[in-house]
């Protein structure tokens, strides 16, 4: 696929991967659909803005299924079409299990997997009258190998990664495409919050030995969003952390 004259939508994108993924793809050539649940600053779309495409700003809660349609709705009212979406949105709420308290894990569970579903489902239906598009979701390492602590956490982005092979399935016979990235360690506030000590024992886990770079998972979205024989794959971007 090629990216220019195409519409993305990147939701959870005001700060961090997100951002970034709308950067890359705006770089790309394509007109770029900020999203988050507050209006973007404005020194956000500038940012995305630089490359001198069409930048758009639409708010939206992606727990909310009304407030998904009427998300798309704009979307294809303003643009007139919608060709890649990346599912980015995501919270987390760490604890140990036997404290984590049902509202925390609901409320992972809600933004990270349910919103994903939402935001998929509300574009179906004109997607399919497309016969054209895909779907990137954001999972997690931690999806694939659990993480203590992050029991909800892990639970929502391996749940991300089955609904992709599904929706991969399902879409395929009307041209769509479905697939994951599971970044790894990356460095971003999280990471850098982590002591000194905490990061040397994370990178000896590691065999590329350091953190990977918010850019190199945008890479990884705009590749899958061009490449048109890849659907139902989890791509991991985690410097061999989770190599088999």
């Amino acid at each position: 696929m090629e990216l220019q004259e195409k519409v993305v939508l990147v939701t959870g994108s005001s700060r961090g991967i997100g951002l970034a993924v709308a950067q890359a793809f705006a770089q790309a050539g394509a007109t770029v659909v900020l999203n988050a649940r507050k209006p973007i600053a404005v020194e956000v779309m500038d940012q995305v803005a630089q490359y001198g495409h069409r930048v758009a700003d639409i708010s939206a809660d992606v727990t909310d299924a009304d407030s998904v349609k009427n998300l798309i709705t704009k979307i294809y009212d303003q643009f007139g079409q919608l060709d890649v979406i990346v599912n980015n949105a995501g919270i987390v709420k760490d604890g140990l299990l036997n404290r984590m308290s049902t509202a925390d894990f609901d409320a992972v569970i809600q933004t990270n997997l349910v919103g994903t579903f939402n935001v998929i489902r509300q574009a179906l239906r004109p997607m399919y009258k497309q016969r054209s598009g895909c779907f990137i979701n954001m999972a997690s390492v931690i999806g694939l190998t659990g993480n203590i602590g992050q029991a909800n956490y892990a639970a929502s982005k391996a749940g991300i990664i089955g609904l992709t092979k599904s929706v991969a399935k399902e879409v395929a016979l009307r041209g769509l495409r479905c697939n994951a990235i599971a970044p790894g360690m990356i460095d971003t506030q999280m990471t850098q919050a982590l002591s000194p000590k905490m990061q040397e024992e994370i990178l000896t886990q590691i065999p590329l030995k350091r953190l990977g770079q918010i850019q190199e998972v945008a890479q990884t979205a705009v590749f899958l969003a061009q490449n048109e024989y890849i659907t139902g794959q989890t791509i991991t971007v985690d410097g061999g952390l989770t190599m088999q």
